[in-house]
């Protein structure tokens, strides 16, 4: 006997599109002015900063579209669990445009060592200083939906990359004022790239581990089977799946063994506690009479 139920229309990405949409306009309006000045100042700093705002641009919009196509009727009857992974997609899509902007600053800057660069640090300051501004007010706006939708922290986590390239922008400018060397320049561009780096691949790895179906972050396997062990009338549990569909939806399966104790009694129950202790409002359970009357799958 299984039990199940659907998925609400409403979901963490979806209610946080407004914050999307807003840092988009904020972020896609600077990318044009800090480009111009960038290529005007000759500056890589300002310009890797750039580069970070063209991936902030496409990964807001990539976030954007995947909300859209999350809650999107499907009229095909497929896709069993609607389009909700589209949102994970875009978090990857994120992870690829960080990596390939701190590799193309790491190459450049490498490639400038030891050659004579004339950089103007008036611009660098100026629009490093209103670049950050943009950025804090994209911060803030997906900050409240970062600790909810994965989506949505793909989308906070490479504004912070951009973030941390504008106070480097900043920095940069401030020290090749000061020092009049170039290499000030060319040595924060590295090191932003370095941090981009590192936060591409701790998002990479949740990513991943959606994708791979591990089990949700933070859920022990062996702790959701002894609870579902100690469910009145529960005398096995076996086939135990857990996994993330997309951020704020948990899904798990198992085959529990009751013997005489009615369904209804053990399905409600078990459900109760997957909600209640670990956050899981999907879940298909199937009740058995007997342990030798489920076959174990090979795999």
């Amino acid at each position: 006997m299984g039990a199940g139920h659907g998925h609400g229309s409403s979901h963490a990405g979806g209610r946080h599109r407004w914050r999307l949409a807003v840092a988009f306009g904020v972020i896609a309006t600077f990318f044009v002015v800090e480009l111009v000045a960038g290529l005007l100042s000759g500056s890589l700093a300002l310009l890797s900063d750039a580069g970070h705002m063209a991936a902030d641009v496409v990964a807001l919009g990539a976030a954007l579209a995947a909300t859209r196509i999350a809650v999107r009727r499907d009229r095909t009857g497929l896709r069993t669990y609607g389009s909700y992974r589209a949102e994970i997609f875009a978090s990857g899509l994120v992870v690829l445009l960080m990596l390939g902007a701190a590799a193309y600053v790491g190459v450049t800057a490498l490639s400038r060592i030891g050659e004579s660069v004339e950089v103007d640090a008036g611009p660098m300051m100026v629009v490093g200083a209103l670049g950050l501004l943009a950025n804090l007010v994209a911060l803030v706006l997906l900050r409240g939906g970062a600790g909810e939708s994965l989506n949505v922290k793909g989308a906070y986590l490479e504004v912070v990359a951009d973030t941390v390239g504008s106070v480097g922008v900043i920095a940069a400018g401030v020290l090749v004022a000061v020092t009049g060397s170039a290499w000030w320049d060319t040595g924060v561009a590295l090191a932003v790239a370095v941090f981009v780096t590192v936060r591409a691949v701790l998002l990479g790895r949740e990513v991943l581990a959606v994708l791979g179906q591990h089990a949700p972050s933070g859920m022990v396997p062996a702790d959701v089977e002894s609870a579902l062990a100690q469910v009145p009338g529960v005398q096995e549990v076996h086939d135990l799946h857990l996994w993330t569909l997309t951020s704020g939806m948990n899904v798990a399966t198992a085959h529990l063994v009751a013997g005489s104790t009615p369904p209804d009694a053990v399905l409600g129950a078990a459900r109760t506690v997957l909600l209640e202790r670990f956050g899981v409002d999907h879940a298909t359970l199937q009740v058995e009479n007997d342990a030798s009357d489920c076959r174990e799958l090979s795999w």
